[in-house]
């Protein structure tokens, strides 16, 4: 039994499929219609956007003025649309000083852009909106050294000198000391010396930062543009074909009688303005009945013949 829904189904698909495109298509109208001075030629101009399915475009042959007129050419026809405004772009450099000319240097007097919509054009850099920040620092570090005198001290004894220092914010270390005699005396004809000055030298380590980049900014402006394919134009030609006379009434011809019930008249088929029924609605369901019978037909043959097999054997 499932083997025979298997095959129903897919008749079912394969009969959609068959199914007519127009059906899908959205019915356009046209936008001019032109008609030659013989009547000879009629000219229906549609006007549709670039994703718009020209399958909608009415082919059928049609009457006017008592003529048949056939489509003989569906002309397609591109029309370009120009599209200009202006625009303005910040572009963003680094650089590695701030001075005006190393800054121009980087930045050209023009420049081409393309928008994110694909408009095109060259804009010209406004020397007013040129601005340079700094980006990055860098540090280095150096030894730097500084002396402190300790005058008047009795002997070079160096419990009298300090051991560091504060100074401009760092602490400087001891590193050396030297020794001057500040008064001397005369003992036994020897000059000796009975005052002293210390004369010490402190080192220490002095960081310092510096500019390493500067980021630049401008801005450039002018027009932007692009020529669009924004519509595309259909012409679909219809030529004069054959005469379709009018059928002209016999006024001696006896009226028809009215029938005695008003509600019993059956009007035509085409009393109804404007209406054309479309054979394809009547004709897609019948396809998917008749082959979704023809393959459950045959489903029910091959187990027909199957059962046959087992009972024989």
């Amino acid at each position: 039994m499932k083997q025979i829904w298997l095959i129903i189904l897919a008749a079912f698909l394969l009969a959609m499929s068959l199914s007519p495109h127009v059906l899908a298509a959205e019915i356009c109208y046209p936008v001019a219609v032109e008609q030659s001075e013989d009547g000879a030629e009629i000219r229906k101009t549609y006007d549709l956007a670039p994703e718009e399915d020209p399958g909608g475009i009415p082919r059928s042959d049609f009457e006017q003025n008592g003529w048949h007129y056939t489509l003989t050419d569906l002309l397609k026809q591109e029309t370009p649309e120009y599209q200009e405004r202006q625009y303005s772009e910040t572009v963003t450099v680094t650089s590695k000083k701030k001075d005006m000319e190393s800054v121009l240097a980087l930045l050209p007097q023009e420049k081409e852009f393309v928008t994110e919509d694909g408009l095109s054009g060259t804009l010209t850099l406004q020397l007013s909106t040129v601005r340079v920040e700094t980006a990055g620092y860098g540090s280095s570090t150096k030894t730097v050294t500084t002396t402190r005198s300790y005058p008047n001290l009795e002997s070079q004894d160096t419990q009298y000198i300090p051991k560091s220092i504060q100074d401009g914010g760092r602490t400087m270390t001891l590193q050396d000391i030297s020794w001057q005699t500040a008064n001397t005396a005369n003992v036994d004809d020897f000059a000796l010396g009975d005052r002293y000055t210390a004369v010490a030298t402190y080192t220490g380590t002095a960081t310092s930062s510096y500019v390493t980049s500067y980021n630049v900014s401008a801005e450039y402006s002018g027009t932007v543009s692009r020529i669009a394919l924004d519509r595309v134009r259909y012409v679909a030609i219809f030529e004069r074909t054959t005469f379709v006379p009018e059928e002209i009434e016999d006024p001696t011809a006896p009226e028809p009688e009215a029938p005695a019930d008003p509600g019993e008249m059956i009007p035509p088929e085409d009393s109804a303005p404007g209406f054309h029924f479309n054979w394809a609605f009547l004709l897609i369901p019948l396809a998917v009945v008749a082959v979704g019978g023809g393959g459950l037909g045959i489903a029910l043959f091959l187990r027909r013949r199957s059962e046959s097999r087992e009972e024989t054997h």
